[in-house]
């Protein structure tokens, strides 16, 4: 009985060290990022929608000003979660993942299309939580592996010099053979290793089927807690052999215990859940009969993990309270006015993203760091061949995907891709007979290989 005390006031004294980590690794964020810097950080990848911008930013930089307040308001200020409206390829998705990257959170897109009401066939809304738990615990689990890698990677290479070296071998001959080791001279050589046998989790999802994880997932963690660990005798090669023992080393040095906490604390305080298609669950006037019938339904299965709710997850419970989310939906024939009352209620911040112009797509084509010229570009050096765009191409090209969206279904920036690649086609399939050769993409380059695309109306519907 005396034990019993002890048992419960260390785990408290882990979390609230593990608290204190958090809100210092808050508190350098805010730092880093004012919401100026967030915007000008989404400016580096995404061209124009500055309304939208500012929205995630401060709804950003509002979570982490949450976790600093008073302990005793902290739980009473709810997230003020984002509705985007415009059409398809203006940035709403990029805009939501992008902001996730900058905060260092876990992030998950999904279909509000895909969801179906309770006793319809399909997915359970609350699959989206615990999607996002998975991501949350590999995002800590990889944080914790980098931390120990150097302590994993000297104890793997000790390891494998046990292996490589004789019972005879001198310090000297074992220092010889580290020198090798590292400097790759024994990459060609064999060990032999004990290594765990994994069979049962891909059997699982055989017998179970997809459309049971959740059931596979929680009965594979309870086998693989009561069956014991299967080892086989395996030879490979030295690199091979090092990478596995230096992942079963930081396997052992991370408290599993630890990354569910923490993961799970990172969803419930800095989650971020984009559900797109959220036009598409919107009632319709004369919509109630046929495949429209679980419409409202889906909303009111979303509703109450948007007000805050608690998941069974296999790693735990997690309460959806402060996970932001983030809605999105084209809105051409429903309007945000159309979901139900109560789920409106939950998205009080609303951003329209307007359509994209040939202004826009010349920017978009050159300007963002991962510009769909410089891809290109890179792409094609790696075979020796220099791209070289005249300005004049460039705004030639997005006057064609501009007109090309003006004519046919308006799909946004992803017409510059499907442009590109056709504009491209020729020099991508002959770049290794070009090396060395640099191609300068003009204007009559580009109207020569997309004018007829362009003006047969037919041909720019099916291809372009």
């Amino acid at each position: 009985m005396s034990d019993s005390p002890a048992s419960v006031d260390v785990p408290e004294e882990h979390e609230e060290d593990e608290l204190d980590d958090e809100r210092a690794r808050i508190r350098r964020l805010m730092d880093a990022l004012r919401p100026k810097d967030i915007v000008a950080e989404l400016d580096r990848y995404i061209v124009g929608q500055s309304n939208a911008k500012r929205a995630v930013a401060i709804a950003l930089r509002n979570r982490w000003r949450r976790q600093l307040v008073p302990e005793h308001l902290r739980d009473e200020i709810a997230p003020k979660n984002i509705i985007m409206i415009g059409p398809t390829g203006v940035g709403k998705t990029e805009i939501a993942r992008r902001l996730a990257k900058l905060a260092h959170a876990p992030f998950i897109k999904v279909e509000a299309s895909k969801f179906t009401e309770v006793g319809y066939v399909g997915r359970d809304v609350d699959s989206m939580i615990r999607d996002l738990c998975e991501i949350s615990v590999k995002m800590v689990h990889d944080e914790e592996q980098r931390r120990v890698a150097k302590q994993a990677r000297v104890h793997a290479e000790n390891k494998l010099l046990e292996l490589l070296a004789t019972d005879k071998s001198s310090s000297s001959e074992r220092e010889l053979l580290r020198h090798k080791l590292l400097a790759g001279e024994l990459d060609d050589r064999e060990v032999e290793l004990d290594v765990e046998r994994s069979e049962l989790g891909s059997n699982m999802h055989v017998v179970l089927g997809q459309g049971m994880d959740e059931i596979g997932n929680s009965l594979q963690g309870l086998l693989d807690g009561i069956m014991p660990k299967k080892r086989r005798r395996r030879r490979m090669k030295v690199p091979d052999a090092l990478e596995h023992l230096l992942q079963e080393r930081a396997e052992a040095m991370i408290d599993a215990d630890l990354v569910r906490r923490r993961a799970i604390r990172r969803v419930e305080q800095a989650g971020i859940v984009f559900v797109d298609e959220i036009d598409k669950v919107a009632g319709r006037e004369g919509g109630r009969m046929g495949p429209d019938v679980s419409r409202e339904g889906v909303q009111r299965d979303i509703l109450p993990i948007v007000e805050g709710s608690a998941v069974s997850t296999k790693h735990g419970m997690v309460h959806t309270d402060h996970i932001l989310f983030i809605a999105a939906g084209a809105f051409h024939v429903s309007k945000p006015s159309d979901l139900i009352p109560e789920l409106q209620g939950r998205f009080p911040i609303r951003v329209e993203l307007h359509n994209l112009d040939t202004e826009h797509f010349v920017r978009i084509l050159s300007e963002p760091e991962n510009s769909l010229i410089r891809q290109y570009s890179e792409l094609l050096m790696t075979e020796g061949v220099e791209l070289a765009f005249e300005p004049g191409a460039i705004e030639e090209i997005a006057a064609l995907a501009a007109s090309v969206n003006a004519r046919t279904e308006n799909i946004g920036a992803r017409r510059l891709h499907t442009v590109m690649e056709k504009l491209l086609e020729e020099v991508s399939f002959t770049a290794p007979e070009l090396r060395g050769r640099s191609i300068a993409i003009t204007p009559a380059y580009v109207r020569e290989r997309l004018d007829e695309f362009i003006q047969n109306e037919d041909l720019s519907r099916y291809i372009l």
